[in-house]
């Protein structure tokens, strides 16, 4: 049976207690899908979802169902779940090769990130803020906005994790600054030495690169966030043509 397009207007859509994946589908295949699901199933565990092994919802049924729709070469799967809902959702993945010649244009949200809240560290319904800023940003022509928390320490992008590169060395902003930890971001601290670390706007001035990721991008080179420009993209240039490689991912990074 695949997941019902009939919505039961439970507390995940009425109050945000839901939570949602994003997954890249390379040629039919979802990447990280392993990852993807443990995350969904941390998040069903803080909402009281119930886990995905007992809404069945594994890694069978997902190929199955991408399976029996037609999908691009280069797409995207969506997974909502709420306490009575189970949708699956494809589209294409909006990233081209055109966005990695030219490298993301940023700027800083107004909107503070709130460190103290346990939805941040969650990929979860309440996503408001993260919508109306990229939206912001798109109408200002950018790419992305990045948050501060209420303490003024770099945070995360509206749909990204933020990376820096000093003196050869890669930094991230720790988790305690109130971040979701996302599938990228884990899969590189996993493969890379990174420092994960307590960073404020000012620390970006002595960086030679920016970059961001999510799980539809890969590993995004910034060109400019705020008034500081990038002219280096080495690390990132390279660290997406290896996970590229890893991943089966379509959407080429121009070296």
């Amino acid at each position: 049976m695949q997941p019902s397009s009939q919505l039961s207007l439970d507390d995940g859509f009425q109050f945000g207690l839901g939570a949602f994946e994003t997954i890249a589908i390379e040629h039919g295949q979802p990447v990280f899908l392993e990852k993807h699901l443990a995350r969904l199933d941390r998040a069903a565990a803080f909402l009281q979802l119930s886990s995905c092994k007992a809404r069945n919802l594994t890694p069978e049924r997902i190929r199955s169902y991408l399976a029996a729709h037609s999908t691009s070469h280069h797409s995207v799967l969506k997974i909502l779940l709420t306490k009575e809902n189970l949708l699956f959702r494809t589209r294409p993945n909006p990233y081209t090769p055109e966005h990695y010649t030219a490298g993301f244009c940023m700027d800083f949200s107004p909107v503070l990130r709130n460190e103290t809240s346990p939805l941040v560290a969650h990929k979860t319904l309440n996503y408001g803020d993260c919508i109306l800023e990229k939206r912001a940003a798109i109408s200002l022509g950018l790419n992305e906005r990045i948050f501060l928390n209420t303490k003024g320490q770099l945070c995360e992008g509206t749909a990204t994790n933020l990376f820096l590169v000093r003196g050869g060395h890669i930094l991230t902003p720790a988790l305690s600054c109130g971040l979701l930890p996302g599938i990228l971001r884990e899969y590189l601290l996993e493969t890379y030495k990174i420092t994960e670390t307590i960073l404020y706007p000012e620390d970006i001035a002595d960086c030679d690169e920016c970059f961001v990721t999510n799980s539809l991008m890969g590993i995004m080179p910034v060109a400019q966030l705020g008034e500081k420009k990038f002219l280096q993209r080495d690390t990132a240039d390279r660290l997406q043509a290896e996970y590229q490689e890893r991943s089966g991912a379509d959407c080429e990074c121009p070296l």
